[in-house]
């Protein structure tokens, strides 16, 4: 009699696991997206931004009623800027099966480091930021919203240093991972295509903070412009020992920072003059952008950059593939509805992906005058 009642309740114990794994969408109360960014680590700011972005837009989603009448949820976890972390967080996402997607993460290594777990669970990775060319192209999951070094690399070299910056001797330090890799080699490829010589090229591990001796040896190739492949933190590093060493005439460029306010915020006047690209800078004639750029800062404690705009954008993006699908959500069909939208404009502009799923980006000039982040070129710069 007891072994009847143990298979009777091991019986429906398996029949309400079995309804369980097959509930559909329409049966939850809530969407849930994952969110993978550097919460902590050297690039905090960033991810910090991601966070408050994303929530900002899961709020004013469900503000106006959800998606097909239910409610976004975030689920955020930190992968540090680091590549094995960023492939425990994407284990940890796709086996909870609440999970749609995933906006994230940050840099272009953590992300292609995870891409394989996201596409065996068939599940969409939506970086806002990963620019490395063969990201989006590794899987029919993978989509990116930054655009492409191959498109950036290009420009900082003709543009931003030979026509703006006025460079004919042009060093490089970059930072030695996946994307900075691409976005050198691309800006470099371009250089000998118009004439800019490029007198040495340097590159780092990340969490470095001596440059004096890589800045000595650069100095002796007698370069007229430094282009710094890197983010905020060893910019900042950078510019200041270059101020130490009293090489006042240096023209100093950047590629991958952003417009972010901890440059000036740590850098000082050290920084003053410093230009960088960036395929989008807030102005009030554009009241969409200028409003959250305005909720932003009073949330986040800092000046909104383009990364945290197109974290913010991903997640309209999710949303309106969710929408689309009606009762038929699934994180395979997510990936489709990406694909097929043609129609979707963000506070970053219009985006539609590429059949690998990424986008093509034109680029601004940004630069810090008078401690403050100027937009000294529009798009028509490039002709």
């Amino acid at each position: 009699m007891i072994k009847k009642i143990l298979v009777v309740v091991l019986c429906l114990t398996l029949v309400v696991g079995i309804l369980s794994a097959c509930q559909k969408t329409e049966d939850v109360s809530v969407y849930k997206l994952g969110v993978a960014a550097p919460i902590t680590g050297n690039y905090a700011e960033y991810g910090k931004g991601f966070q408050v972005a994303t929530q900002m837009a899961v709020d004013k989603i469900n503000a106006a009623g959800g998606v097909n009448g239910k409610m976004l949820e975030l689920v955020v976890m930190d992968s540090k800027g680091d590549a094995k972390e960023a492939t425990e967080v994407a284990r940890k996402f796709v086996e909870n099966e609440e999970i749609l997607a995933v906006v994230g993460d940050f840099s272009s290594t953590c992300s292609m480091a995870a891409a394989p777990i996201y596409t065996e669970a068939k599940m969409v990775q939506l970086s806002p930021t990963s620019s490395h060319p063969d990201f989006a192209g590794m899987s029919e999951y993978m989509f990116g919203v930054m655009g492409r070094q191959d498109a950036e690399g290009p420009f900082v070299a003709e543009y931003l240093a030979q026509k703006y910056t006025d460079a004919n001797k042009m060093a490089i330090i970059y930072l030695n991972n996946d994307w900075g890799v691409s976005a050198h080699q691309n800006i470099v490829k371009r250089a000998e295509q118009i004439g800019l010589e490029i007198t040495t090229i340097e590159n780092f591990v990340d969490g470095e903070k001596d440059f004096t001796a890589t800045l000595t040896k650069i100095r002796q190739t007698n370069p007229d412009t430094l282009c710094l492949v890197m983010f905020y933190n060893e910019l900042v590093i950078i510019a200041k020992q270059i101020k130490q060493m009293g090489w006042d005439d240096l023209k100093v460029i950047a590629l991958g920072p952003g417009i972010s306010e901890q440059i000036i915020d740590l850098g000082g006047a050290d920084v003053e003059g410093i230009a960088t690209s960036t395929p989008f800078m807030v102005t009030e004639e554009n009241k969409t952008a200028y409003d959250f750029a305005m909720e932003f800062e009073t949330k986040a404690g800092f000046t909104l950059n383009v990364h945290s705009a197109c974290a913010y954008d991903a997640v309209f993006m999710l949303s309106k593939a969710i929408g689309n699908l009606g009762k038929d959500v699934t994180r395979e069909a997510i990936a489709g509805e990406l694909s097929a939208m043609k129609d979707f404009v963000g506070v970053t502009g219009p985006i539609v992906f590429s059949a690998a799923g990424d986008v093509t980006r034109k680029y601004l000039i940004a630069q810090i005058v008078n401690s403050e982040w100027v937009q000294m070129t529009d798009y028509s710069y490039v002709k």
